[in-house]
């Protein structure tokens, strides 16, 4: 019998894998590849709100917990993932600088805020009020590290690629038994696929579509992250990143030509060189309505548990959430109740 099943193989599911791993827990993964948030995803790790000058839920620790998890990952993959990148926050005014340096004084900002205001130096970038830069930020290849982990679990044989059929999932109090597999517990980290989920379906994921482009602009040479209406992350071959977009109503994983046209809009306001969109990408992100995470169990049946709900956050939030989920698990730690699925069940299991 093995410790565990594991559903979904995005930044969550990967993420509570390198925890059963070190832990030297058994393991398989379902997948079907429904879900393209974390593939397409910007992968920036940035602690801070950069439209309120706010800290991010737990930023800090997140951001201590995460770094060390890619280094290892990096090493047991042999693939580089993690792009250290400082970013800088474009200002549209004197006051948006006035409102930077007092955000800089406060606590936990002041480790993350520049005090230094940076003049523009890029002669394609409109900005004449200058920049803002967060520091200790980057950007982790999110497609590389889904790519690179999917085949490893093949090497390994811990992978099962195809969508869980729910009819065949039998539990009971002593293992949850899907078609050949059983294991002592079930771990759902299917990103917006909760929602189909019969057992998880009740909790509030709202799912928020994003889009990113992929640029080519030879004459942009910009090796920092710039943070406007949009921003714009360097990558290979004088390609970059733009995004992204925040959408509620579209729950498809389809590119569409208005978001294209939105980004394209916004980075016209302080890019002025020529350039060519050379890639459109799109995925749901999993969000939820008070913006915290959904970890937790089952009500019910005690062998199932969710691993949910990071919305942009997932390169921070999941070393961090998957931690707290094993310890919940296995060592009967509190989990923290910001992110506790309790949050949500009594309205909907009132026993």
């Amino acid at each position: 019998m093995l410790d565990y099943i594991v559903v979904g193989l995005g930044l969550a599911g990967i993420s509570f894998c390198e925890v059963l791993e070190k832990e030297g827990k058994s393991f398989v993964v379902i997948t079907d590849e429904s879900q393209q948030a974390s593939q397409v995803a910007g992968g920036l790790y940035n602690p801070v709100i950069l439209k309120r000058f706010t800290m991010a839920w737990k930023a800090k620790q997140q951001l201590l917990d995460a770094k060390p998890f890619y280094q290892s990952l990096e090493n047991k993959l042999g693939v580089k993932l993690d792009y250290e990148l400082p970013v800088l926050r474009k200002f549209a005014s004197i006051e948006e600088q006035n409102l930077w340096f007092e955000a800089a004084d406060r606590p936990d900002l002041d480790y993350f805020l520049s005090t230094k205001l940076l003049p523009n130096s890029n002669p394609v970038i409109d900005a004449p009020h200058g920049f803002g830069q967060v520091k200790y930020t980057g950007r982790i290849d999110t497609a590389a590290l889904v790519r690179s982990y999917k085949s490893y679990l093949k090497r390994t044989d811990s992978l099962l690629e195809e969508s869980l059929d729910f009819d065949e999932l039998s539990i009971s109090s002593e293992q949850v038994a899907y078609k050949s597999l059983t294991a002592k517990n079930i771990v759902f980290a299917s990103g917006y696929g909760l929602k189909q989920n019969p057992y998880f379906g009740y909790l509030p994921l709202n799912g928020t579509k994003g889009e990113l482009l992929v640029i080519h602009a030879p004459d942009y040479k910009e090796e920092k992250v710039i943070k406007s209406s949009v921003f714009t992350i360097p990558m290979e071959n004088d390609k970059y990143l733009v995004g992204a977009t925040y959408k509620w109503k579209d729950k498809t994983n389809e590119p569409t030509e208005a978001a294209k046209n939105e980004l394209l809009e916004k980075l016209q306001t302080f890019l002025t060189c020529d350039f060519e969109v050379v890639g459109h990408v799109a995925g749901i992100r999993p969000t939820v309505t008070d913006r915290r995470p959904l970890v937790g169990r089952h009500p019910e049946h005690e062998n199932l548990y969710v691993l949910n709900g990071f919305g942009s956050r997932g390169v921070l939030i999941g070393p961090y959430a998957s931690r707290q989920l094993f310890d919940y698990i296995e060592n009967e730690s509190e989990l923290d109740p910001e992110m506790n699925i309790q949050r949500f069940t009594k309205k909907h299991f009132p026993n």
